[in-house]
């Protein structure tokens, strides 16, 4: 994963205004990628970089609109920067609406531009780096046995040892062994860690993992001598 080249596409049929985004964007240090259709864009092989796409509304065959769609659908998550010289406050509202970071009307000041490519990339940063987290984490999760994710589920449900011993119909030694070997593969530090994680499993369609249940009060549940 490239985090330090960032790249900006710049997708607009008119050739002048190609031109001089792309002298702007490489003016403040970026990579830049031009296109004349949302065609031309789909047919690139894109490098794996943090990015953003700056859009024009109006575009021969695919509008911008209807190719921020067929993003979506495609599971392309690149923040979007709408241009258009001829823009309304409804178009607008749809392209916020569907997920664009903002929307210019032209003639715009260059600086709005650069803060929102700068904002788009910083946002497509996150995202990034929050899917190799979670990546690591469903690894980490692959390697449990099934007695270990047994036992996780059942933590994560904020079930005691003793409660998970009688459950598993093991002994509550052997619910120690498998949860401090499940808290290392894992590599939780703490309980809340392993429940945190267990939120992004079933984020990901692991039915496997239980539900967190908040300790009722007066509860042991925190006493480190039932962990």
């Amino acid at each position: 994963m490239n985090e330090d080249k960032p790249v900006v596409f710049v997708v607009d049929d008119d050739p002048s205004v190609r031109e001089a985004l792309d002298s702007l964007v490489r003016s403040i240090k970026l990579s830049v990628q031009t296109f004349g259709s949302a065609e031309e864009f789909l047919h690139f092989k894109r490098p794996d970089a943090p990015g953003c796409i700056v859009l024009d509304v109006r575009l021969p065959g695919l509008s911008g609109l209807d190719f921020q769609h067929e993003l979506t659908k495609s599971n392309v998550a690149l923040p979007i920067v709408f241009i258009t010289g001829h823009g309304d406050i409804m178009m607008s509202v749809r392209a916020i609406k569907a997920g664009a970071i903002d929307f210019l009307a032209k003639p715009f000041r260059h600086q709005d531009l650069i803060d929102a490519i700068h904002f788009g990339i910083d946002q497509d940063r996150k995202r990034r780096r929050a899917e190799i987290a979670a990546l690591a984490i469903r690894d980490r999760f692959a390697q449990l046995t099934t007695r270990e994710r047994q036992v996780m589920q059942e933590v994560t449900k904020g079930r005691l040892n003793k409660q998970i011993a009688g459950k598993l119909r093991i002994s509550e030694f052997t619910v120690k062994v498998h949860r401090n070997h499940l808290m290392h593969k894992m590599k939780a530090r703490t309980l809340l860690d392993l429940v945190r994680m267990a939120d992004e499993l079933r984020a990901q369609g692991h039915g496997d993992v239980g539900h967190w249940h908040r300790p009722q009060p007066n509860s042991n549940f925190v006493s480190t001598a039932s962990l």
